[in-house]
């Protein structure tokens, strides 16, 4: 039963206050009706039994207090239909791409419903995003949550268009249940500038990936409590596609700093008592409640996978936001300021790099057999090649053992062949293993000692350079 008052009380940035007398339910949808006739939504953000506090997602300009709140006893729906793919809505969720109405098939709480921790499947199931350092390196498994950790200025939003465009779920050799599935993008933008988002629509059309894509666009000057309902939206609407309709869903959401700021400021204007930095001291959980709607359900074809991007405040990976994300997630992949500045594309940085369940979702039957090996060795090369940049910079290379040399030859290898490869180059995961092969044949065989003989016989390529050292 909808209930109307016209007791605003106070509005403080983008919350509005009112006093009521009969309870309103906590997220409860609010229409507020201003003098001049224009309608906004809102939503209950607390209620007690004499006020309420709403947000408003369109902002609270041209509100006040002979402005009417009508309360429509009901939480904020998402309109579901196998026919948003292809479609562009705002952060709201309303459509903007000049389409027609959304006809939806039902609608559900944009809240989701918990994954009950019996029915979850264990991620182990590749994904193909075409890109080495992920891949090769830091491979992304089906039902995964895998941030994307970055920095101001750093071209994560390419590397998420590359993912976009590029990812696949390859058929399984044993044709399994997932072969035939279909795959979709939920793209999430929250608080980027009017260029990016074009620049993302461009791509989007450019390489027709909109037609397998559901895009949520909240922008720099949209209200920022709209970003607080984005990433429900775009999630919801992964949860429908991937358990309902049998989608394995990838779920992109950028940037979650300009998210965990509307945290803050609504935090501000509630006149909360601060946490870390001045952000909620519940902005673990809040993130939590977005991060583990990712996963799998026993008895369901589809998946839901995440990349969420952020970037950090001051390339700081113990900032609040980096930090919780990290306790939350399975792993990071992290954007390399220095190897951006150097040219590389994408300039992933594998060796702070990480995925907790690369392990489980790579090697015979999944991807090819001397994944895990291969990866392992290349890590440790190129670590070892790092160290010894450090020691060339005071000692110089004249003075190192030729052994290490080749080390620094095989770092430099790593980074302008393995890692480089461009925004428009989409490799295999055959295309990648091999080229991680040449690189290891340029080192003595004895040097390699995390792959298994019976691979280096299949694979190591004899070379002139790869020679025992002394």
């Amino acid at each position: 039963m909808q209930k109307e008052y016209k007791t605003i009380t106070e509005i403080s940035g983008p919350l509005v206050f009112a006093e009521i007398d009969e309870p309103v339910g906590y997220d409860e949808i609010v229409e507020i009706e201003t003098p001049s006739g224009e309608t906004r939504r809102g939503q209950v953000l607390e209620t007690t039994s004499e006020y309420v506090a709403i947000q408003v997602f369109e902002g609270t300009s041209g509100i006040d207090r002979n402005s009417s709140v009508r309360f429509l006893g009901e939480t904020l729906q998402m309109p579901l239909t196998e026919e948003l793919l292809g479609r562009v809505l705002s952060g709201s969720g309303e459509p903007i791409d000049g389409g027609p109405e959304i006809e939806p098939d039902e609608e559900r709480p944009i809240v989701g419903a918990a994954i009950n921790p019996t029915a979850r499947e264990y991620p182990e199931e590749f994904i193909q995003t075409g890109v080495s350092a992920v891949d090769g390196m830091n491979t992304l498994v089906r039902g995964q949550k895998l941030p994307i950790f970055s920095g101001s200025g750093l071209p994560h939003n390419d590397l998420a268009l590359q993912i976009a465009r590029q990812a696949t779920v390859p058929e399984e050799e044993d044709g399994g249940d997932d072969e035939g599935s279909e795959f979709a993008v939920i793209f999430g933008a929250m608080g980027i500038t009017a260029e990016e988002a074009n620049e993302f629509m461009d791509d989007f059309e450019r390489t027709g990936a909109l037609e397998r894509s559901v895009v949520f666009m909240n922008l720099a000057d949209d209200p920022a409590v709209e970003r607080t309902v984005t990433p429900r939206l775009a999630l919801t609407t992964a949860e429908y596609l991937a358990f309902d309709k049998g989608y394995h869903v990838l779920v992109i959401l950028t940037d979650m700093t300009n998210y965990c700021e509307a945290l803050r400021e609504i935090g501000a204007a509630r006149e909360e008592v601060p946490g870390r930095r001045g952000y909620p001291g519940y902005m673990y959980t809040d993130l939590a409640t977005l991060y583990e709607r990712a996963g799998r359900i026993e008895g369901r074809e589809g998946s839901v996978t995440q990349i969420p991007i952020l970037t950090m405040p001051g390339d700081d990976d113990t900032h609040p936001i980096p930090d919780l994300t990290g306790y939350i997630t399975e792993g990071q992949i992290y954007i390399d300021r220095d190897l951006n500045s150097q040219g590389i594309e994408p300039p992933v940085n594998v060796l702070p790099s990480l995925s907790r369940l690369m392990d489980d979702g790579i090697g015979e039957g999944l991807t090819r057999e001397d994944h895990a090996d291969v990866s392992d060795q290349l890590y440790a090369a190129y670590a070892e090649g790092e160290d010894l940049r450090d020691l060339v910079n005071i000692v110089g290379r004249e003075a190192l053992s030729e052994r290490d040399n080749k080390y620094l030859d095989f770092a430099d290898a790593f980074e302008t062949e393995f890692v480089q490869q461009g925004y428009d180059t989409n490799r295999d995961i055959d295309e990648t293993l091999d080229l991680g092969w040449e690189l290891l044949s340029e080192l003595p065989k004895e040097e390699l000692n995390r792959i298994d003989e019976e691979l280096i016989e299949e694979y190591y390529v004899e070379t002139e350079a790869a020679q025992t050292a002394d």
